[in-house]
């Protein structure tokens, strides 16, 4: 069968992002199949009319990476532009339309009633080459876990359990990427044992770790180095998360080769000595701490792992170490008030040489204990419907006052930065890619 598979992401800020789930859902697929990527990034409408005349697709599948930007200051929502894929698609080609990816599996059936395709895969896109053996082979598909459609009935999702296989990047679209920054993306590991209460991951790709062997993480990695890239950014929800699989992913890639800097996403919790001494001499260059909050109290409520003192003790060892640090910040969750913003920017100040990055507001999910505390505190109800970003907003403190606090606290300093930026920010760095600098860049905010 001929599959077209098409990442609708557009979205450039702070940098474009490789769609790195195509390649595994393409992975999935027998090589019986003639598979083509559109990256709608690289595509602009008028090739992609030309390659649904040319290349006749029998199915499309839409990987829709994310509902909105989850940024209250700055919202931006994305549906009405998906919808508007579909219509498109639909004008142009008989193909079956097939949608999925991380922003389909958080509200799958109401992404589904909005975009009307013909059939959705809640989870991990590898069952999509399930749904492709059924359509082959005229089976009902009614069996495939996760699957929906106006017809169809299935067994609910659950972590997908075959083989996790990486289609190589060498494609038409991946050089986007090299030439806007060099950096391509990596996954080491799915699942996420964490119990943020805010966070889908754990509803995505389930609960448990599945870890990829190091050996052949490190061998992806020398190839995406090998194609071209200059530095590799770690997709995982928290490398960290499982510490000794990290380190032994460090060693391999340095065992194998890897020449190019990477960095990734860190938790900051209480880690072994000498853990980011070895990183860095396994070629990390960035660490960004998912820190949300420097109050305790607030931590607490996040379900996070650690406390303020883990922070610090973190954030120093990767200091100490000689690497790029940057924390992100989630305020206004439940039990947020103008004193636990006073406690976390007061403790902010203690940590030198970082940058900071400040979101307010936190998004609602179902399927996440903010859902849950939601619901208690009647701030939603079981008929609310979620499509359209909505933010819980606490008792005691406005979005907007918190923003004020930040703002007042943060005066003139360019290493406190609220929200993403936005159009500015995507734009600097697009100049400096343009330049020849590579990699996420903020660490020449660094103060």
């Amino acid at each position: 069968m001929k599959i077209l598979l098409i990442s609708p992401n557009t979205i450039r800020v702070p940098y474009p992002v490789y769609p790195i789930g195509l390649d595994y859902v393409a992975g999935a697929l027998s090589t019986e199949h003639r598979v083509k990527i559109a990256d709608l990034n690289t595509v602009d409408r008028e090739t992609l009319a030309e390659l649904l005349n040319d290349f006749g697709p029998d199915i499309i599948g839409l990987s829709l990476r994310n509902v909105d930007n989850t940024e209250v200051g700055n919202p931006l929502f994305f549906i009405k532009e998906y919808k508007e894929l579909v219509t498109w698609l639909r004008k142009r080609s008989e193909a079956v339309i097939v949608c999925g990816g991380a922003g389909f599996t958080i509200l799958p059936q109401e992404i589904f009633h909005a975009l009307q395709p013909d059939f959705g895969i809640i989870g991990e896109g590898e069952r999509f080459s399930q749904l492709i053996d059924a359509i082959e082979n005229k089976r009902p598909p009614s069996d495939i876990p996760g699957l929906i459609s106006t017809s169809e009935s299935s067994l609910p999702a659950i972590p997908w359990t075959g083989e996790l296989s990486r289609q190589s990047v060498m494609n038409s679209h991946s050089q986007f990427y090299l030439d806007h920054g060099g950096m391509l993306n990596l996954q080491t590991k799915r699942g996420c044992s964490f119990r943020c209460i805010y966070c889908p991951y754990p509803h995505i790709e389930g609960r448990e770790h599945r870890l990829k062997d190091p050996s052949e993480v490190a061998r992806t990695a020398l190839s995406l180095q090998e194609q071209g890239a200059k530095y590799i950014f770690i997709t995982d929800s928290a490398f960290n998360s499982d510490t000794a699989h990290s380190l032994e992913v460090a060693k391999a890639f340095k065992n194998h080769g890897l020449s190019i800097p990477w960095g990734g996403f860190f938790a900051p919790i209480k880690l072994p000595e000498g853990y980011f001494h070895i990183m860095k001499e396994c070629g990390l260059k960035h660490v960004e701490f998912g820190t949300e909050s420097l109050s305790d109290a607030m931590l607490k409520n996040y379900r996070k792992p650690f406390r303020v003192k883990e922070v610090s003790s973190a954030h120093q060892q990767a200091l100490d170490a000689g690497l790029h640090v940057a924390h992100y910040f989630l305020l206004g969750g439940p039990g947020e008030s103008a004193a636990t913003i006073n406690e976390t920017l007061d403790n902010i100040e203690t940590l030198e040489k970082t940058v900071f990055f400040f979101f307010t507001g936190i998004r609602i999910y179902p399927h996440t204990g903010l859902y849950e505390v939601a619901l208690r505190e009647q701030k939603i109800t079981k008929d609310t419907n979620l499509l359209e970003p909505l933010y819980y907003e606490s008792d005691d403190i406005s979005h907007t006052a918190i923003e004020k606090q930040v703002r007042q606290k943060a005066g003139q300093r360019i290493n406190w930065i609220v929200g993403s930026g936005g159009d500015t920010a995507a734009e600097t760095v697009s100049r400096m890619h343009a330049r020849g600098f590579s990699g996420p860049l903020w660490e020449y905010l660094i103060r």
